[in-house]
């Protein structure tokens, strides 16, 4: 029979629909052909971005020129741009600002025909570092209140680029989503005088039904009330609310986590295109008690569509434990 689960943080529904029997096998991906052509993101064409705004790895040499091992460059057709300000207006009971942001692409290797997910650990982590320092960075532009940190991979997912990407995007407002996890994560610390993130991962660890794997500093869950086949959410076992307070060996066993999580889901269903989200706390609003930094993995295997638009709710064919039951059964190769 299907069944009805409510996320504990949002208040939102979802659809378990276990009669369609699904399995990793039904979710089989069809692997993208590789374009070619010309790629701007790829060493020898750096005048072709814009100018860098941070970049790891080039020891000698100019600006925008190759021997990088990652790049920070403002996104050449940005959603917002960072020249000008807010300029705040009414018309009647309508609402206006200019659309003042910062619009940023993460380059996360050279490599043109590398997966984020085959990096190692000692190339991927250099993504997370950048995410940090760039968080840190537009955090002292107090025209920003949040910075949004995302990665679309394959084409059902968004992705525009083939090369490895991921963008920023810095916001003059409080996204809708992130002031509805605040107010329910809230809610519930009102309620109890306790983190629901800290008594989600207390659960999981606990039942270890839908714990997909661990370290000593982060878990991977599966959520119980999950949008999409094998999501996965991403959180630190100890209480932090700001992505930006990370120190290195807090990195290093993020992108351990990260690099497990993913190769697993990759193993399950490959070539999966997903997207990834930094949840993390406003621009200057200070420790959180209530709320709790997490990235989410959302693979993109169902669509959205007038039902899903018109309720809110999100059908999902398969439930959290048996895919984190799948995801569990991998043999990674070390």
């Amino acid at each position: 029979m299907p069944e009805l689960r409510k996320d504990p943080i949002l208040g939102r529904w979802i659809i378990i629909a276990q009669e369609r029997g699904k399995r990793p096998t039904d979710f089989l991906v069809q692997e993208a052909k590789v374009k070619g052509g010309f790629c701007p993101l790829c060493p020898g064409n750096e005048k072709t971005t814009p100018d860098e705004v941070l970049v790891y790895g080039r020891t000698q040499g100019h600006s925008n020129t190759p021997g990088w091992d990652l790049r920070v460059v403002p996104n050449k057709y940005p959603a917002l741009v960072i020249e000008g300000e807010l300029d705040k207006q009414g018309e009647g009971l309508y609402d206006r600002m200019n659309g003042i942001g910062a619009h940023e692409v993460i380059i996360e290797c050279p490599h043109h025909e590398q997966k984020f997910s085959d990096l190692p650990a000692d190339k991927m982590i250099l993504t997370f570092r950048a995410f940090r320092d760039r968080i840190r960075d537009l955090a002292k532009d107090d025209r920003f209140s949040y910075v949004m940190v995302f990665k679309n991979f394959g084409k059902a997912a968004g992705a525009s680029l083939e090369h490895s990407h991921s963008q920023l995007v810095a916001l003059p407002i409080l996204p809708r989503m992130v002031s509805s996890e605040l107010d329910g994560s809230l809610s519930y610390y009102k309620y109890k005088d306790r983190c629901v993130f800290c008594d989600i991962i207390r659960q999981e660890i606990q039942q270890d039904i839908r714990l997909v794997c661990e370290n000593s500093h982060f878990v991977t869950v599966a959520p119980f009330a999950p949008r999409s086949p094998f999501e996965m959410w991403i959180m630190p076992r100890h209480h932090n609310s700001n992505y930006a307070n990370q120190d290195e060996d807090s990195l290093q066993a993020l992108t351990a986590i990260f690099s497990e999580s993913l190769r697993r889901l990759d193993a399950c269903i490959p070539n999966v295109p997903y997207n990834f989200v930094l949840h993390t706390q406003p621009l200057r609003s200070g420790p959180l008690e209530h709320y709790h930094w997490h990235f989410e993995i959302v693979p993109k295997l169902t669509s959205i569509a007038g039902f899903e638009w018109g309720t809110g709710f999100y059908i999902n064919p398969i439930p959290p434990e048996d895919t984190c039951k799948y995801l569990k059964e991998i043999q990674l190769q070390a």
